[in-house]
């Protein structure tokens, strides 16, 4: 497929810290803004059936993440309006609130789109961010690509779709949009790249330490993983170009020190707070990602949401993310690619490196094949749940760095046969299969599903009245990870105006281990059988009792039951715990003020 003597000594590692020959500066511009423009293009189209009702439509796949990162943008909005400390919240959970850096904030992101969000509301900036998160992701990949790697405009701009739009990358849009949101990590990996240039060591070094700064705000742990890439990538240059390397080595480390430095002085304070600050905590109780490893029948099954992808053969092979849901044609492919290109090309034989060892560490505890746990011990078997960064790790999410480096293997592989010179036929037959290999894994529209509006009563401010400061509006269900997804909207779509008690959040248990929610209180265990029940139990004084303490704890003045498919049973419930209702608007209301 590829000419491995097209890819030799002259296109090494020092090609990722060069400028390639320029061509003329109107051809190159044109091919900036088509390839800008298509990516702008697959993300609307990724985003599209949110669009056909953007204020009713949430995600089908993980509709409580979507309506926590709608959440989200709402708590920017409301930092930067009522100027909040963003870094923590009393609107959610109720009264102990949220540590925001300890979670999935995002704030990077939702603080500076703080003023769209009060335009145009937290559902649409959601679908418009999702969107503009993948086409700029693509974008700057491809920016990368093209003025430090390699010479083709179309080599970067394959490269730069796949690192924008890969399986893992489009599955992950489906409520996570900050695992979509990677703008930043090409332009790191090329500054990291660029630290041993003579006398830019502080210039690097300042820029790559505003980078990582940022990132820090958008998502840790892809920027853990990239650091780990890195350090890959660096080992293996010079193990590589060993004389290159102890050259540029004090200028290197020079720059580090330098992007260190300017990283730890503006993230300092926010990281002490995320692990010391209140509501912070240590690790997740049992250490419950650690079982998520890749299956390795994975790596050749289409995606789900890809134009080839079946949700049939995601029921058989179980647990996963699909982050390497490459289809087996892309598979070959690569393979084939790396067979041609890693006798003569440094980049090629440091992409073999990243895929061999992410691919090994994303197995898990336990090798996994076809859904089915074999007797074969996998990596993690060996590594202790309580090590610090290990402990919050997902052992799948290192395949992501296999994704990246298959996004840079085809751009080499693009741009090695965009200089095959005379002969066209091998041109022509490894563009194919490179194509036949991506078109199976053309993104489809992310599935999304109704969901129904907030009562009148929440969205037109009848609550005021019940709820003066320093007071709780307590909505039934209780907000939950499980249970709740419609009354966490409430707090979402009303701008936070009133708090809510528990929610969708990682929070310490009594031990200070991370758990997710709020830990459940009689009532709200009481809610949340009956709903599973459809059935009220019977109630005992000490159930009313505890009620009344629990409306207490939350500093409730009113509890609000809108409507739900238990609506019925949920009233009667309620009902016998605090009398009788009142109906106001839409809604059944409980005014608690003078019991609690």
């Amino acid at each position: 497929m590829v000419d491995p003597s097209l890819n030799s000594s002259s296109v090494e590692m020092d090609a990722v810290v060069a400028d390639p020959p320029r061509r003329s500066r109107r051809r190159p511009a044109r091919a900036d803004v088509l390839a800008i423009g298509a990516y702008a293009l697959l993300g609307v189209l990724v985003c599209l059936n949110y669009w056909g009702d953007v204020q009713h439509r949430v995600s089908s796949h993980l509709p409580t993440d979507h309506s926590w990162f709608e959440w989200l943008f709402a708590h920017g909005a409301y930092s930067v309006r009522h100027l909040e400390n963003p870094l923590f919240t009393a609107r959610q959970n109720a009264p102990d609130g949220v540590n925001m850096m300890a979670n999935t904030s995002l704030l990077g992101v939702t603080l500076p789109l703080a003023p769209l969000t009060m335009l145009l509301g937290p559902q649409v900036m959601y679908a418009l961010y999702l969107g503009a998160a993948l086409s700029a992701t693509a974008a700057t990949s491809y920016w990368t690509l093209s003025r430090h790697l390699v010479r083709s405009r179309g080599a970067a701009f394959v490269g730069g779709a796949f690192l924008g739009f890969a399986p893992g990358i489009v599955h992950h849009a489906n409520g996570q949009p900050n695992f979509v949101s990677n703008f930043l990590l090409p332009l790191i990996v090329s500054r990291v790249l660029r630290l041993g240039e003579p006398g830019r060591w502080r210039r690097n070094g300042v820029a790559l330490g505003l980078l990582v700064a940022y990132q820090i705000f958008i998502n840790e742990e892809m920027l853990l993983l990239t650091a780990l890439a890195c350090l890959v990538v660096v080992a293996a240059y010079a193990v590589q170009r060993p004389r290159a390397a102890r050259e540029r080595a004090g200028t290197f480390l020079a720059a580090v020190g330098v992007g260190g430095g300017v990283a730890l002085l503006l993230v300092a304070y926010p990281i002490w707070f995320q692990f010391n600050g209140p509501q912070s905590y240590r690790g997740l109780q049992g250490g419950v990602f650690h079982n998520w490893g890749e299956d390795l029948m994975a790596f050749v099954t289409f995606p789900r949401d890809s134009v080839a992808g079946n949700e049939a053969v995601e029921k058989t092979i179980g647990l996963t993310e699909q982050n390497t849901w490459f289809g087996w044609p892309l598979v070959l492919v690569g393979l084939v690619a790396l067979a041609l290109l890693v006798r003569r090309s440094v980049p090629a034989r440091i992409l073999a490196v990243l895929v061999v060892l992410f691919t090994i560490a994303s197995i898990g505890p336990v090798v996994r094949f076809d859904g089915a746990e074999t007797d074969v011990a996998g990596p993690w078997a060996y590594v202790p749940d309580d090590l610090p960064l290990v402990e919050m790790m997902m052992p799948t999410r290192l395949s992501l760095v296999v994704v990246a480096a298959v996004g840079v293997l085809l751009a080499l592989a693009w741009d090695a046969l965009s200089r095959t010179g005379r002969r066209p036929a091998v041109r022509l037959v490894g563009y194919a299969a490179v194509v036949a290999a991506l078109l199976p894994l053309f993104p489809r529209p992310l599935p999304a599903q109704h969901i129904d509006p907030p009562p009148h009563f929440i969205t037109a401010g009848g609550w005021r009245p019940y709820v003066p400061a320093g007071r709780t509006l307590v909505p039934v269900p209780i907000p939950s990870n499980v249970h709740g997804l419609p009354t966490l909207r409430w707090s979402a779509l009303t701008g936070q105006e009133f708090p809510i008690p528990a929610g969708y959040f990682i929070g310490p248990n009594d031990l200070g281990e991370g758990v997710f929610g709020a830990p459940n209180r009689p009532t709200s265990t009481l809610i949340y059988s009956t709903m599973d029940a459809n059935q009220v139990p019977e109630i005992t004084p000490e159930n009313r009792r505890q009620a009344v303490e629990d409306l207490r704890f939350w500093r409730a003045s009113v509890v609000v039951l809108g409507p739900n498919p238990r609506e019925a049973v949920l009233r009667d419930l309620m009902t016998a715990l605090l009398g009788p209702p009142q109906r106001v608007d839409d809604v059944w209301l409980w005014d608690v003020r003078d019991r609690v």
